[in-house]
């Protein structure tokens, strides 16, 4: 007799989503086999999923979709993901996210940790169990954000990628995260960013004191219609604003910003010297 896990959907967004995908194949009278040839994956990840062992992807979310004849409705799983995806990030932050995949030129200012879209998985998973172990995120909640961080990582790997611009503090290069091991793959990964067609990176050294432009982080992005869209975010909200009057300034500023940071070719340079550092 096969042993069935008994769910609990009632434990987390992401069990709740393995309880639903459980009742729809049962309803179509499918196991696990049945399900996984037509969504095109093993038995065993079905299985992981219903069990919230691992969460669904919003590929794998479309294909149930398609074939449990849930397309399009209240009860859609691409909608649970969503609903699941957006219960970790801060408010505000799904919609930047959807300009984020839209954008033809991404800006990018960050103080003290490496801007997210450029961080290795295993610097992503040292900063989220820190906050796991404040107490500022479950396991889980930090499993998903990190697994969302990779999907946004891959989605802007598509055939025409956005112009990444990126100024990092160097308090980003030099605080370390994760341990020698993570932070030196980090440094290297930053290094091999700066190697492709379609990136800039630039450090803005402690020496510029009172000509760093910003002292928040900044996110600017430029959409194929050529408006722009900046966002920001306070304690516990994110705000995403498309007003030319507050986003224009914040493109001169970071173009002052840039003016005053090391080029490339410095920023690599320094870089490689933190790095023999960390060794």
């Amino acid at each position: 007799m096969v042993n069935i896990k008994e769910l609990q959907p009632e434990s987390s967004l992401r069990a709740a989503y393995g309880a639903r995908l459980r009742r729809a194949r049962e309803s179509w009278g499918w196991r696990q086999e049945d399900l996984s040839e037509r969504i095109g994956c093993s038995s065993q990840h079905i299985s992981a999923v219903e069990t919230a062992r691992k969460p669904p992807t919003l590929s794998f979310s479309r294909k149930a979709d398609q074939v449990l004849g849930t397309k399009g409705t209240k009860d859609s799983f691409e909608r649970a993901w969503h609903e699941m995806r957006h219960g970790i990030l801060l408010e505000g932050f799904p919609e930047y996210v959807d300009y984020e995949e839209r954008a033809v030129e991404i800006r990018l200012f960050q103080i003290g940790i490496i801007p997210g879209l450029l961080q290795t998985p295993e610097y992503a998973k040292a900063l989220a169990s820190g906050h796991v172990q404040r107490g500022t995120l479950t396991q889980e909640q930090a499993d998903e954000g990190v697994a969302f961080l990779i999907e946004r990582q891959a989605r802007l790997a598509r055939e025409r990628p956005p112009m990444l611009l990126v100024v990092v503090d160097e308090s980003c290069i030099r605080r370390p995260v994760g341990g020698r091991e993570v932070m030196d793959a980090q440094l290297q990964g930053l290094i091999e960013f700066t190697r492709m067609p379609n990136s800039v990176l630039q450090v803005a050294p402690f020496a510029i004191g009172e000509h760093r432009a910003f002292n928040l982080p900044v996110n600017l992005l430029t959409l194929p219609d050529r408006s722009m869209v900046s966002y920001g975010e306070s304690h516990g909200q994110g705000h995403v604003d498309r007003e030319s009057s507050s986003v224009l300034p914040l493109l001169t500023g970071y173009h002052q910003l840039q003016g005053a940071c090391l080029s490339q070719a410095d920023s690599v340079a320094m870089i490689e010297q933190v790095r023999k550092g960390t060794l």
